[in-house]
């Protein structure tokens, strides 16, 4: 697909847009979408398809300062820019690339000790979501190190891209993830019921079309016998989606039946809180190196 069309074919052409992802710097998997921003002053996600490919529309505000958005936009491609403000925008992003980077480290790691803490929290109360806030934290912890590897979290490639980082001590803190998230559990019929829920989930909170894209990216796995990614991917998309509701999941208990089996929870009490003083400790050694250096 020729992106420059995007904008023309989805009545963009009035606002910045720009074209980032894994598709515009070139590691992308044949079963990839196109990654568009289009900074139309709205926010959350749109899924289009033109002809066979898949298109997720992220829309921002250009005065959006978040360093989560920041990041995201480091090395992004213009498409359109009439008025060059995203130009000016990415051109203020790479003055501030140390700056920006470090605080999204931080942000991440903030939010990882939160999910921990709200697991062990949830657990006094015998709450079953203190399952889902631990595999959350994890999550969050593994967008920190990738931040901090200079990396772009990407769910369908943090399990390749870890596989080729170098062990330091940040590093080694993957493993800590590995165990908490249950990756070695990972089977064909595990990943074929973790899929049903992760898009009976999307389609719950999200539905705009993004379980398209699971179910695609689900079938390009499992055919090339990928499946620790898989079981990464198809958490970290539920991950993303409770985030994104999670001031009212308490009110839809309900939710939590089809977690269990999107997020592969965790059902022992006391596995889950020595997961979470686990976790804690981590983030703080990390916090803790991170105000050391000059």
């Amino acid at each position: 697909m020729d992106v420059k069309q995007i904008p023309d074919l989805l009545s963009l052409s009035d606002f910045p847009v720009g074209f980032g992802g894994c598709r515009n710097d070139g590691t992308h998997f044949e079963c990839c979408e196109y990654d568009v921003i289009v900074m139309d002053e709205q926010s959350g996600e749109s899924i289009h398809k033109i002809a066979d490919d898949l298109i997720r529309i992220r829309h921002y505000s250009i005065d959006d300062s978040s360093s989560d958005l920041l990041y995201h936009l480091q090395d992004m491609s213009i498409i359109s820019d009439n008025q060059w403000k995203l130009r000016m925008l990415l051109s203020k992003i790479k003055e501030k690339k140390e700056q920006i980077t470090m605080s999204y480290a931080r942000s991440c790691l903030v939010d990882a000790g939160i999910l921990a803490n709200k697991a062990k929290d949830f657990l006094k109360t015998q709450n079953p979501f203190a399952g889902i806030w631990i595999k959350c934290a994890s999550y969050s912890l593994a967008d920190a190190i990738f931040c901090l590897n200079l990396k772009r979290p990407s769910p369908t490639h943090m399990m390749e891209i870890m596989r080729d980082m170098k062990t330091d001590k940040v590093n080694q803190k993957f493993s800590i993830i590995h165990q908490i998230l249950g990756i070695e559990r990972s089977s064909t019929s595990l990943l074929s019921r973790m899929v049903k829920s992760t898009i009976g989930f999307s389609d719950m909170t999200e539905n705009n079309g993004n379980s398209e894209i699971i179910q695609k990216k689900y079938e390009y796995f499992i055919e090339n016998l990928l499946l620790s990614d898989c079981y990464f991917y198809l958490g970290y998309v539920n991950r993303n989606n409770v985030l994104k509701i999670k001031n009212q999941i308490h009110k839809n208990p309900e939710f939590i039946h089809v977690l269990k089996v999107g997020l592969d929870i965790e059902n022992d009490p006391m596995v889950i809180d020595n997961q979470a003083t686990t976790l804690i400790q981590s983030i703080n050694q990390i916090l803790g190196d991170m105000k050391t250096q000059p």
